[in-house]
């Protein structure tokens, strides 16, 4: 499944960056951009395990900024 994510309150490329790999560590993630100018995540996950991921990828998410929220 591939899925595009609106990012609010991202605050530097740095961070990005740092979510993007973090995200990648996360078994059933093939893909995964993390673009701050555009303030949007590009995703390819395994459709049967869906709602799993995307909950570990929110957690990684205020992992490294906390502030920052997805419009999923």
């Amino acid at each position: 499944m591939k899925l595009v994510i609106t990012m609010q309150d991202l605050d530097c490329a740095s961070c990005a960056s740092k979510m993007e790999q973090q995200i990648l560590k996360i078994k059933g993630v093939q893909s995964c951009n993390v673009s701050f100018l555009l303030q949007r995540m590009t995703l390819e996950i395994d459709d049967d395990r869906s709602e799993e991921i995307l909950k570990k990828i929110r957690k990684a998410v205020r992992k490294v900024e906390p502030d920052c929220k997805l419009e999923i």
